[in-house]
Order: C-alpha cells, then structure tokens, then sequence
C-alpha cells in the first residue's frame, strides 16, 4: 500500500483527489495539510512515501517546504501538483529535489499513475514540462560561451582586444592590477581558452568587438 500525503491549501482539491485515490486498491491517504509548514510537520511525522505538494499556498510555499523536508529526510518523495507552469515554479521546483511535476489539470488517474511512478523512484513530468526542460537544454546547449562573461569582463576583453596589457587595462579603468588579472583569468576559464591571444581570437570569431 503506497501511503500518501496531502499538502494544498484548497479544501476542495484535497477532499476531491483524496476520494479518488482513497479507492485505489494501492494507495492510502495518511493525512491532509492546509499549508507548507503544515505539510513539513506532518511529512516528517508521519513519513509518507508520498507527498502530493502545491506550490502557491499561504505561509511558506511548495517550494521551500520541499527544501525543508528533503533537509531533513532526503529520502522523501515529492511530486509536485499545482495549477502554475512558469519558469519561476517549474525550475526551482525540480531544482529543490521534487520527484515530479503534476498540473491540477490532469485525469485523476493521471495522477495516481504518477503517484506509483514516483513510489517506484522514476521521474515524473507533465508532457508540457519535459517540452519546456527540452527547450531550456536546447538553449543552454547552444548559448554562446561569452553570455557567461560579466559587463566588466567584456569591457576588459575589449580593451584586450585593441592590444592593450594589464596595466594599461587598470589604468583605464581606474582599477588595480590585481583585480585586472583576476578578470582576465576569468575570461579564460570562461571562454575555455588558454592563453590572452585565443580569448581576442575568440572576440573576434564570435562578433564581441564593441565597434
């Protein structure tokens, strides 16, 4: 029997998917909470194998009450079920350890299913989700290395790029020697180049030259 615990602050969510997988041969609802520090303490009292978590909820949210349930027994699983799809809740959500991502706009079953997916230790997501963690991957795989660079960094690849040393560099900028070369240092581990020529190389292959 897969134990389950339920942690939304909307009644009538709680009491509809508790009567639905309250019949379910497999799966027993253990308890309910109205909120996340709710949800902590009942989490770590009663050890469900399942948590059933929304994120927007008042008080502490989803997210930081999945942080501090993994803290504290990292063992937990945790599969998100909420109505949001945006980046600031699908991401740091999976980021905090949740086991998986639900939409309240699922078939019931859908989420039993995910429910019994997650007890056996796989990864559960909404089709959306695993659409938009694809595109995220996409985009990341294809970033160019300089967007990591920050504005000074680009300012001092500039100047290295007009042939200017360090000194002359800190010099311009107002700045000290030593921070010169730690930003240059970082340019190099950022652009994964190993020396001051392959970095302007660098500059001018991919179009960073400030014209």
């Amino acid at each position: 029997m897969i134990k389950v615990l339920l942690v939304d602050d909307h009644e009538m969510v709680r009491i509809g998917v508790s009567a639905y997988l309250s019949v379910q041969e497999d799966i027993e609802v253990i308890g309910e909470a109205g909120d996340g520090k709710q949800g902590v303490d009942l989490a770590l009292s009663l050890r469900p194998d399942i948590i059933l978590m929304d994120l927007v909820m008042e008080g502490m949210n989803g997210i930081d009450a999945t942080k501090m349930i993994l803290e504290e027994w990292p063992e937990a699983k945790i599969l998100i079920v909420t109505s949001f799809l945006d980046d600031e809740k699908v991401y740091p959500a999976l980021e905090a350890g949740a086991a998986g991502y639900m939409l309240k706009t699922s078939k019931a079953s859908d989420i039993a299913d995910a429910v019994r997916s997650a007890f056996k230790g796989r990864k559960v997501l909404e089709p959306e989700v695993t659409d938009k963690m694809m595109r995220k991957f996409q985009y990341e795989t294809k970033r160019p290395l300089h967007d990591d660079l920050t504005n000074r960094e680009m300012e001092i690849l500039n100047l290295m790029t007009e042939g200017k040393a360090n000194k002359e560099i800190a010099d311009e900028l107002f700045i000290t020697l030593k921070t010169v070369k730690t930003h240059v240092s970082n340019i190099l581990s950022k652009l994964e180049v190993q020396d001051r020529t392959q970095a302007v190389i660098y500059a001018f292959k991919n179009g960073v030259i400030k014209k």
